[in-house]
């Protein structure tokens, strides 16, 4: 890393708010990293993979990859690796609750079925690294209104990352066949049952096919193995019920469909590598509140 880093400080937490640091190696992403906070990155120059989760995926110049609240990831670049990277606290901004005016959550973050890359084109590139910079030469003015300000350009930014991100999705050819049907069938159930079916047997039951086959379609196309596609969705509940509200855990443990609570922790730190509690403490947002 250089030393073009900016970041804001929230004053009653004393925990970050918001960060912008520009990057001209993979030295700083070279760790394991777990955050507590959302990811942005805008990939300039270079090529490589990054491991997010469990799962892999490749990039190349001008991509934007998003990491959601601790969710594990590393990049490896193969020589020249160039870009920003925008950390935002969900005390900052609350996706959860700004979701009518920012429609990005299921999209850039927390969406288990798609990857965490998103290819752009040169004035998509341009488009996002126009509003980055605007929001760093902000912080490194303060003045009036300066919150107001950089919600404003990371409004933007994600609105815009999101439009794009849509519009790829509807550019790609229509799929053909069995296995796209599948593919639908499989997340629906998923969306539908997750908090009270757990085991990859269940959705094949549900399906009517074969649970090898089933965990086939499910690496092939998702890129990851049934059992964790399934987890990661529970997951994502359960951050959500940490983040949003001030259920006791042992309740948010009964919704998602865990009759043990220490059980239920034990799953949720062999995801996340930490607590629900830790991450209730350090991300919540009823904490703010409290």
């Amino acid at each position: 890393m250089n030393d073009n880093v900016f970041e804001l400080i929230n004053p009653q937490s004393k925990s970050l708010a918001i960060k912008v640091h520009s990057f001209e190696s993979d030295e700083y992403f070279s760790d394991l990293n777990k955050y507590n906070y959302f990811s942005v990155i805008l990939v300039l120059a270079g090529t490589g993979s990054i491991v997010a989760d469990i799962s892999e995926y490749t990039f190349n110049k001008n991509s934007l990859i998003c990491f959601s609240l601790y969710q594990p990831f590393k990049i490896r670049s193969e020589g020249k690796f160039k870009g920003l990277m925008i950390n935002f606290h969900p005390e900052f901004f609350c996706l959860h609750k700004h979701r009518n005016e920012v429609s990005c959550n299921g999209v850039l973050f927390n969406n288990i079925y798609e990857s965490p890359v998103i290819d752009l084109t040169p004035d998509e590139t341009q488009l996002l690294l126009t509003t980055m910079v605007a929001l760093r030469s902000e912080m490194q003015r303060p003045g009036i209104s300066q919150l107001e300000l950089l919600l404003s350009y990371l409004k933007i930014l994600l609105i815009n990352a999101s439009r794009i991100k849509i519009g790829w999705r509807n550019q790609e050819e229509p799929p053909t066949g069995k296995k796209p049907d599948m593919l639908n069938s499989l997340k629906d159930a998923i969306e539908k049952h997750f908090k009270s079916l757990h085991s990859p047997g269940d959705y094949a039951a549900l399906l009517n096919i074969s649970t090898a086959a089933l965990n086939r379609v499910s690496k092939v196309h998702f890129n990851k193995t049934l059992s964790n596609l399934i987890a990661d969705r529970i997951i994502i509940e359960a951050k959500r019920q940490l983040y949003l509200t001030s259920k006791p855990i042992k309740l948010i443990a009964y919704e998602l469909g865990f009759n043990d609570e220490f059980y239920f922790s034990r799953f949720f730190k062999s995801h996340v590598a930490i607590s629900p509690q830790f991450f209730r403490d350090t991300v919540g947002f009823d904490r703010a509140n409290a």
